[in-house]
């Protein structure tokens, strides 16, 4: 079967075999890549439209316990200046948020232990109460389901935890000992029998991974039927153990982002930073890949840079209301519109409306 048939094979049953993405992802040609995401723009229009949705990241603090090999915010990085935001810092950057039209607040820090239940269930309950229409999305890391529970209850709707990868070696090969693969994913699992919208996802071209482990990517993907799925390219970072290595491929990036959105019609699918920084283009590639999310940054000015997960990080240099502007004018381009609104997944909106019957 050649590639044109297993792509038209995942649009119509939404899976392949595991040789078969191991074919695909690892021989497809610019010819496939361009079918597939001429067919995952039609399924996006199809689902929502010409609609962007976006949401305005809060990078509120960059330390955090992980030594992970890839990672800018990483423990060892001792050249980092560290910070965190105080609560009003945060509620301030909501102000503006709720000012320029975000609906969605994304909450993103390090895996940092001084966030305790205490100090983030306040927080979260006050950012409901004053913003009672908007989404709080938390992408904060591992934590126990009691806390997620806790987190879950205050008024967090979703919850971003990208798998990394698949693969349990290769999860070594990425993170030092003591990072555990199956408690990940498991994570991952209590979040959605949780009830959050949840995330997962994976970088693309990181050391050691392979056609087969971006296989497993998939089937791990299309078995947890995530809310939202993120993929970027790998882009390193000089102050950690991969800071020599090559950067991800911004082509395979793309072809991987049109299958999930043939294999999952309804996923929300972010054009990611990551996209934006290999590339001035990149963000509209995603869209034009069949993404149909943004997500511009809302933290100060004064701590962007500092929040540098890899090097060269798009988005460190405008405030929120330029880079908004800025975003607005690429989506317009390509005839998307950048909409205000939640932008639920479509099962919660029917859960919601079931319990509201």
């Amino acid at each position: 079967m050649d590639n044109k048939s297993l792509i038209d094979k995942l649009n119509q049953y939404k899976r392949l075999e595991h040789n078969e993405w191991t074919t695909l992802i690892g021989s497809f040609t610019e010819e496939d890549r361009a079918y597939a995401a001429s067919l995952a723009r039609s399924i996006t229009k199809e689902h929502f439209g010409n609609k962007i949705y976006f949401r305005g990241i809060i990078e509120f603090s960059n330390i955090c316990k992980n030594d992970c090999y890839y990672c800018g915010i990483r423990r060892s990085n001792c050249r980092l200046s560290r910070y965190r935001l105080s609560n009003e810092d945060i509620l301030l950057c909501c102000r503006e948020g709720y000012r320029l039209g975000y609906r969605t607040f994304v909450l993103q820090s390090g895996e940092d232990g001084y966030y305790t239940d205490e100090r983030l269930v306040p927080l979260i309950s006050a950012i409901r109460a004053k913003y009672p229409d908007c989404a709080v999305t938390l992408s904060i890391g591992e934590r126990s389901r009691q806390s997620y529970e806790a987190l879950f209850a205050a008024g967090a709707n979703r919850y971003l935890l990208r798998h990394e990868t698949a693969n349990a070696g290769h999860y070594a090969k990425l993170h030092p000992e003591g990072m555990s693969f199956e408690h990940r994913i498991n994570c991952l699992w209590q979040l959605k029998e949780i009830g959050y919208q949840t995330g997962c996802g994976m970088m693309v071209g990181t050391p050691f991974q392979t056609p087969e482990t971006l296989a497993q990517d998939m089937e791990l993907i299309c078995e947890f039927q995530p809310a939202m799925v993120g993929i970027g390219p790998f882009i390193p970072h000089r102050d950690t153990p991969f800071g020599a290595e090559k950067a991800g491929s911004q082509e395979l990036t793309l072809f991987l982002l049109s299958l999930t959105r043939i294999m999952l019609p309804r996923v929300l699918l972010p054009s990611t930073t990551a996209l934006g920084t290999v590339a001035a283009d990149g963000r509209i590639n995603g869209v034009l890949a069949g993404c149909n999310v943004v997500m511009p940054n809302l933290s100060p000015l004064s701590v962007r840079k500092k929040y540098m997960l890899y090097d060269n990080k798009a988005g460190t240099e405008a405030d929120a209301e330029t880079g908004l502007l800025q975003l607005k004018k690429q989506m317009e381009s390509i005839g998307r519109e950048v909409v205000t609104g939640r932008g639920d997944h479509a099962d919660y909106i029917k859960k919601e409306e079931a319990k509201n019957d």
